[in-house]
Protein backbone atom coordinates (compact mmCIF):
# COMPACT_ATOMS: atom_id res chain seq x y z
CA UNK A 1 0.00 0.00 0.00
CA UNK A 2 1.01 3.62 -0.50
CA UNK A 3 3.07 3.36 -3.69
CA UNK A 4 1.64 6.70 -4.91
CA UNK A 5 0.71 8.13 -1.51
CA UNK A 6 0.01 11.87 -1.60
CA UNK A 7 0.19 12.13 -5.40
CA UNK A 8 -2.51 13.73 -7.54
CA UNK A 9 -3.42 11.85 -10.73
CA UNK A 10 -5.54 12.88 -13.70
CA UNK A 11 -6.84 9.95 -15.73
CA UNK A 12 -8.76 10.38 -18.99
CA UNK A 13 -11.12 7.79 -20.40
CA UNK A 14 -11.73 6.73 -16.82
CA UNK A 15 -15.38 5.72 -17.12
CA UNK A 16 -14.44 2.16 -18.06
CA UNK A 17 -11.70 -0.20 -19.15
CA UNK A 18 -8.05 0.59 -18.53
CA UNK A 19 -8.67 4.13 -17.31
CA UNK A 20 -11.10 2.99 -14.64
CA UNK A 21 -8.85 0.12 -13.58
CA UNK A 22 -5.87 2.48 -13.26
CA UNK A 23 -7.91 4.92 -11.19
CA UNK A 24 -8.99 2.24 -8.74
CA UNK A 25 -5.45 0.86 -8.48
CA UNK A 26 -3.99 4.29 -7.74
CA UNK A 27 -6.60 5.10 -5.11
CA UNK A 28 -5.83 1.81 -3.39
CA UNK A 29 -2.20 2.96 -3.34
CA UNK A 30 -2.90 6.37 -1.82
CA UNK A 31 -3.34 8.77 -4.75
CA UNK A 32 -6.01 11.39 -5.16
CA UNK A 33 -7.52 10.82 -8.57
CA UNK A 34 -9.45 13.00 -10.99
CA UNK A 35 -11.40 10.76 -13.37
CA UNK A 36 -12.54 12.30 -16.64
CA UNK A 37 -14.57 10.95 -19.54
CA UNK A 38 -16.86 12.23 -22.27
CA UNK A 39 -19.61 9.86 -21.08
CA UNK A 40 -21.53 12.14 -18.71
CA UNK A 41 -23.95 9.48 -17.46
CA UNK A 42 -21.19 7.10 -16.40
CA UNK A 43 -19.05 9.86 -14.88
CA UNK A 44 -22.01 11.11 -12.83
CA UNK A 45 -22.61 7.58 -11.53
CA UNK A 46 -18.98 7.20 -10.47
CA UNK A 47 -19.48 8.14 -6.79
CA UNK A 48 -21.77 5.13 -6.42
CA UNK A 49 -19.32 2.84 -8.22
CA UNK A 50 -16.46 4.10 -6.06
CA UNK A 51 -18.34 3.93 -2.77
CA UNK A 52 -15.44 2.03 -1.16
CA UNK A 53 -13.37 5.23 -1.34
CA UNK A 54 -13.89 8.52 0.48
CA UNK A 55 -15.01 11.60 -1.42
CA UNK A 56 -11.63 13.18 -0.69
CA UNK A 57 -9.86 10.47 -2.69
CA UNK A 58 -11.43 11.21 -6.06
CA UNK A 59 -13.37 13.68 -8.15
CA UNK A 60 -15.02 13.35 -11.55
CA UNK A 61 -15.24 15.69 -14.51
CA UNK A 62 -16.77 15.47 -17.96
CA UNK A 63 -14.13 16.01 -20.64
CA UNK A 64 -13.83 15.91 -24.41
CA UNK A 65 -10.14 15.05 -24.69
CA UNK A 66 -9.98 16.20 -28.30
CA UNK A 67 -11.01 19.74 -27.34
CA UNK A 68 -8.26 22.22 -26.40
CA UNK A 69 -10.49 24.43 -24.25
CA UNK A 70 -11.67 21.39 -22.31
CA UNK A 71 -8.06 20.56 -21.39
CA UNK A 72 -7.43 24.10 -20.17
CA UNK A 73 -10.59 24.04 -18.08
CA UNK A 74 -9.79 20.65 -16.58
CA UNK A 75 -6.24 21.61 -15.64
CA UNK A 76 -7.40 24.92 -14.14
CA UNK A 77 -9.81 22.91 -12.01
CA UNK A 78 -7.04 20.51 -10.96
CA UNK A 79 -4.72 23.36 -9.97
CA UNK A 80 -7.43 25.26 -8.11
CA UNK A 81 -8.65 22.18 -6.23
CA UNK A 82 -5.39 20.32 -5.59
CA UNK A 83 -2.58 22.81 -6.24
CA UNK A 84 -0.53 20.23 -8.11
CA UNK A 85 -0.51 17.47 -10.71
CA UNK A 86 1.88 14.55 -10.28
CA UNK A 87 0.52 11.95 -12.70
CA UNK A 88 -1.25 12.15 -16.04
CA UNK A 89 -2.64 8.99 -17.63
CA UNK A 90 -3.82 9.59 -21.19
CA UNK A 91 -6.11 6.60 -21.46
CA UNK A 92 -9.01 7.86 -23.58
CA UNK A 93 -9.17 6.17 -26.96
CA UNK A 94 -11.37 4.65 -29.62
CA UNK A 95 -10.92 1.72 -31.97
CA UNK A 96 -12.50 2.14 -35.39
CA UNK A 97 -10.84 -0.31 -37.72
CA UNK A 98 -10.74 -0.57 -41.48
CA UNK A 99 -8.15 -0.96 -44.22
CA UNK A 100 -6.60 2.10 -45.89
CA UNK A 101 -8.95 2.10 -48.90
CA UNK A 102 -12.11 1.54 -46.86
CA UNK A 103 -11.32 4.10 -44.16
CA UNK A 104 -13.48 7.19 -44.51
CA UNK A 105 -11.47 10.41 -44.07
CA UNK A 106 -13.81 11.61 -41.33
CA UNK A 107 -13.19 8.38 -39.40
CA UNK A 108 -9.43 8.82 -39.93
CA UNK A 109 -9.60 12.32 -38.45
CA UNK A 110 -11.82 11.23 -35.56
CA UNK A 111 -9.50 8.38 -34.55
CA UNK A 112 -6.48 10.68 -34.58
CA UNK A 113 -8.32 13.42 -32.68
CA UNK A 114 -9.25 11.08 -29.85
CA UNK A 115 -6.19 8.81 -29.80
CA UNK A 116 -3.36 11.19 -30.70
CA UNK A 117 -4.43 14.84 -30.56
CA UNK A 118 -5.71 14.30 -27.02
CA UNK A 119 -2.29 13.02 -25.94
CA UNK A 120 -0.62 16.05 -27.52
CA UNK A 121 -2.99 18.41 -25.69
CA UNK A 122 -2.69 16.56 -22.39
CA UNK A 123 1.10 16.61 -22.46
CA UNK A 124 1.32 20.19 -23.72
CA UNK A 125 -0.84 21.66 -20.98
CA UNK A 126 0.09 19.33 -18.10
CA UNK A 127 3.86 19.81 -18.25
CA UNK A 128 3.81 23.43 -16.98
CA UNK A 129 1.64 22.43 -14.01
CA UNK A 130 3.79 19.38 -13.21
CA UNK A 131 7.02 21.35 -13.47
CA UNK A 132 5.78 23.86 -10.87
CA UNK A 133 6.14 21.16 -8.23
CA UNK A 134 9.32 19.88 -9.82
CA UNK A 135 8.44 16.42 -11.02
CA UNK A 136 5.76 14.28 -12.55
CA UNK A 137 4.97 11.22 -14.63
CA UNK A 138 3.03 11.15 -17.89
CA UNK A 139 1.77 7.73 -18.96
CA UNK A 140 0.33 7.48 -22.45
CA UNK A 141 -1.74 4.43 -23.26
CA UNK A 142 -0.83 3.31 -26.76
CA UNK A 143 -1.30 -0.25 -28.01
CA UNK A 144 0.61 -3.16 -29.43
CA UNK A 145 -0.97 -1.83 -32.64
CA UNK A 146 1.45 1.07 -32.30
CA UNK A 147 4.28 -1.47 -32.67
CA UNK A 148 2.83 -4.21 -34.89
CA UNK A 149 0.62 -3.25 -37.85
CA UNK A 150 -2.53 -4.90 -39.09
CA UNK A 151 -3.82 -4.80 -42.66
CA UNK A 152 -7.27 -3.61 -41.56
CA UNK A 153 -6.44 -1.07 -38.82
CA UNK A 154 -4.87 1.81 -40.74
CA UNK A 155 -6.12 4.74 -38.64
CA UNK A 156 -5.70 2.90 -35.34
CA UNK A 157 -2.15 1.79 -36.20
CA UNK A 158 -1.20 5.30 -37.23
CA UNK A 159 -2.67 6.99 -34.16
CA UNK A 160 -1.16 4.56 -31.67
CA UNK A 161 2.27 4.60 -33.34
CA UNK A 162 2.09 8.39 -33.11
CA UNK A 163 1.51 8.13 -29.36
CA UNK A 164 4.69 6.08 -29.02
CA UNK A 165 7.00 8.57 -30.74
CA UNK A 166 5.24 11.60 -29.28
CA UNK A 167 5.90 10.16 -25.82
CA UNK A 168 9.61 9.91 -26.60
CA UNK A 169 9.69 13.50 -27.88
CA UNK A 170 7.94 14.71 -24.72
CA UNK A 171 10.42 12.80 -22.55
CA UNK A 172 13.40 14.34 -24.33
CA UNK A 173 11.87 17.83 -24.16
CA UNK A 174 11.37 17.59 -20.40
CA UNK A 175 14.90 16.27 -19.89
CA UNK A 176 16.33 19.05 -22.07
CA UNK A 177 14.47 21.67 -20.04
CA UNK A 178 15.67 20.17 -16.77
CA UNK A 179 12.17 19.17 -15.69
CA UNK A 180 11.93 16.00 -13.63
CA UNK A 181 8.84 15.07 -15.64
CA UNK A 182 8.99 11.61 -17.16
CA UNK A 183 6.94 10.36 -20.10
CA UNK A 184 6.46 6.76 -21.16
CA UNK A 185 3.99 4.75 -23.20
CA UNK A 186 2.19 1.48 -22.48
CA UNK A 187 1.37 -0.96 -25.28
CA UNK A 188 -1.19 -3.65 -24.42
CA UNK A 189 -2.35 -6.36 -26.78
CA UNK A 190 -5.90 -7.69 -26.41
CA UNK A 191 -7.22 -6.87 -22.94
CA UNK A 192 -10.64 -7.92 -21.66
CA UNK A 193 -12.31 -4.50 -21.62
CA UNK A 194 -15.42 -3.03 -23.30
CA UNK A 195 -13.33 -2.29 -26.41
CA UNK A 196 -13.75 -6.01 -27.25
CA UNK A 197 -17.55 -5.88 -26.96
CA UNK A 198 -18.23 -5.51 -30.71
CA UNK A 199 -16.21 -8.66 -31.40
CA UNK A 200 -17.97 -10.53 -28.61
CA UNK A 201 -21.34 -9.48 -29.99
CA UNK A 202 -20.36 -10.60 -33.48
CA UNK A 203 -18.92 -14.02 -32.58
CA UNK A 204 -20.13 -14.71 -29.05
CA UNK A 205 -17.85 -14.18 -26.04
CA UNK A 206 -16.23 -17.63 -25.99
CA UNK A 207 -15.43 -17.69 -29.71
CA UNK A 208 -14.25 -14.08 -29.70
CA UNK A 209 -11.82 -14.65 -26.82
CA UNK A 210 -10.56 -17.88 -28.45
CA UNK A 211 -10.07 -16.09 -31.77
CA UNK A 212 -7.99 -13.35 -30.12
CA UNK A 213 -6.07 -15.78 -27.91
CA UNK A 214 -4.84 -17.73 -30.93
CA UNK A 215 -2.93 -14.63 -32.04
CA UNK A 216 -0.99 -14.46 -28.75
CA UNK A 217 1.98 -16.78 -28.07
CA UNK A 218 0.78 -17.25 -24.48
CA UNK A 219 -2.59 -18.31 -25.93
CA UNK A 220 -4.66 -15.97 -23.78
CA UNK A 221 -5.79 -12.36 -23.65
CA UNK A 222 -4.89 -10.04 -20.80
CA UNK A 223 -6.96 -8.51 -18.03
CA UNK A 224 -7.01 -4.99 -16.68
CA UNK A 225 -4.69 -5.81 -13.77
CA UNK A 226 -1.95 -6.68 -16.27
CA UNK A 227 -2.04 -3.08 -17.47
CA UNK A 228 -3.00 -1.19 -14.30
CA UNK A 229 0.02 -2.59 -12.41
CA UNK A 230 2.30 -1.34 -15.19
CA UNK A 231 0.65 2.08 -15.04
CA UNK A 232 1.06 2.12 -11.27
CA UNK A 233 4.76 1.34 -11.61
CA UNK A 234 5.28 4.19 -14.07
CA UNK A 235 3.28 6.54 -11.84
CA UNK A 236 5.32 5.70 -8.75
CA UNK A 237 8.83 6.78 -7.80
CA UNK A 238 9.92 3.19 -8.37
CA UNK A 239 10.35 4.13 -12.04
CA UNK A 240 12.13 7.45 -11.38
CA UNK A 241 14.93 6.68 -13.91
CA UNK A 242 12.58 5.51 -16.65
CA UNK A 243 11.57 7.93 -19.39
CA UNK A 244 11.19 7.97 -23.15
CA UNK A 245 10.52 4.27 -23.44
CA UNK A 246 7.62 1.83 -23.53
CA UNK A 247 6.21 -1.16 -21.72
CA UNK A 248 4.86 -3.92 -23.97
CA UNK A 249 2.11 -6.09 -22.46
CA UNK A 250 1.37 -8.44 -25.31
CA UNK A 251 1.84 -12.05 -24.25
CA UNK A 252 4.83 -12.32 -26.59
CA UNK A 253 3.08 -11.05 -29.72
CA UNK A 254 5.78 -8.52 -30.65
CA UNK A 255 8.49 -11.18 -30.25
CA UNK A 256 7.19 -13.19 -33.19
Amino acid sequence: MGRVEGKVALITGAASGLGYAAAVKMMHEGAKVILTDINRDVIESMPERLSDFSNSQFSTLVQDVSDEESWNNILDEVENSYGQLDILVNSAGISLGADIVSTDFEIWKKVHQVNLDSVFLGCKYSIPLMSKKGKGSIINISSISGIVAGWNTAAYNSSKAGVRLLSKSVALYCAKKGYDVRCNSVHPAFIDTPILDPLKQAFGEEKAVAKLSRQIPMNKIGDTDDVSYAILYLASDESKFMTGTEILLDGGLSAM
